[in-house]
């Protein structure tokens, strides 16, 4: 049995329990405001919803994040307002609570890894996180943000040597870097 033999409504939800979440990270990021992001994955899934099957199922991964992306995109545009995500939306999707000193560790490099990622570019961030955060393909993620597969491997093998480089670094250079 392959997808297309499965009923739309049950396509439609499987895809829902699969990038649901992805999507919502990812929106958050445009938006800064996990309701709004929340919005606009519901938007994106009415799309869905309403869209031709036959035509998107072999890329469905890629149409949710180009769908998701652009209607953020939308949203931030008529805001005119993109900042890097806050620890407190960040913390809101950690799922368990380990023990106290674990979660200030936890926290801690989160924070760091947080102040490195925002020394990135806005194109490398956004592939990163696409890549790592939605396990989209490089091809995905160039049909999400338009930009070319060989475009998408660059960005990220240099934002990862740039990551590497700065976590090795201690932290305060960090945090003078992304002042």
């Amino acid at each position: 049995m392959n997808d297309t033999d499965v009923p739309h409504a049950d396509w439609i939800a499987a895809a829902l329990a699969r990038f649901e979440r992805p999507l919502v990270q990812y929106a958050v990021r445009f938006t800064r405001d996990i309701d709004q992001a929340r919005d606009v994955v519901q938007d994106t899934f009415l799309r869905l919803c309403r869209a031709d099957r036959a035509t998107i199922e072999s890329r469905l991964a890629a149409w949710l994040f180009t769908v998701c992306r652009n209607r953020a995109l939308d949203i931030y545009r008529k805001e005119h307002r993109m900042d890097a995500m806050s620890d407190t939306m960040a913390a809101a999707w950690s799922a368990a609570t380990p023990a106290p000193e674990a979660e200030v560790e936890r926290r801690d490099a989160h924070r760091r890894a947080l102040d490195v990622l925002g020394t990135l570019s806005t194109n490398q961030q956004e592939v990163i996180r696409l890549k790592f955060q939605a396990g989209l393909s490089y091809r995905e993620i160039s049909e999400a943000t338009g930009l070319s597969v060989t475009n998408v491997g660059y960005l990220i093998h240099t934002a990862i040597q740039r990551l590497r480089a700065q976590m090795a670094e201690p932290a305060e250079a960090v945090a003078r870097s992304a002042s």
